[in-house]
């Protein structure tokens, strides 16, 4: 394998503690354990954990109930990533425990676009034909 292609796919070691991540994040956040001040963190969803390939930082997507509000949730997060570091620590049992960076995830927004590209180009194929 190249060295040019092992920079752009994930290693399984990668995939797999990313998963970790994500799924004690996720239980974490249901039951509000990171103890973030006037912040319900049972509203968020973490979409995708990607991890850097020496495993000592994590990139967590996330996205909030409705996707209302997505930059000030990361923000809030951003600002109390120690709280929530902290929590994992108690869950995880991991050599060293990654650093989180939070991202807003806008998959889902660029999905319905591309989707409603799709429907129009459909829409006006049948417009084509009813012409013809």
């Amino acid at each position: 394998m190249s060295n040019q292609t092992s920079q752009r796919a994930f290693s399984q070691r990668q995939l797999r503690v990313g998963e970790l991540v994500k799924q004690n994040l996720g239980e974490l956040f249901i039951r509000n354990e990171a103890k973030i001040p006037s912040f319900n963190s049972k509203l968020i969803t973490v979409t995708e954990v990607r991890m850097t390939p020496d495993l000592k930082t994590a990139r967590v997507y996330v996205i909030p109930l409705g996707g209302v509000e997505t930059t000030e949730t990361v923000k809030i997060l951003t600002e109390y990533s120690h709280l929530v570091r902290k929590a994992l620590s108690k869950r995880l049992d991991i050599k060293f425990l990654p650093k989180l960076t939070f991202v807003e995830d806008n998959s889902f927004e660029y999905a319905e676009k591309i989707e409603k590209l799709i429907k129009k180009i459909k829409d006006n194929d049948k417009e084509k034909k009813r012409y013809n």
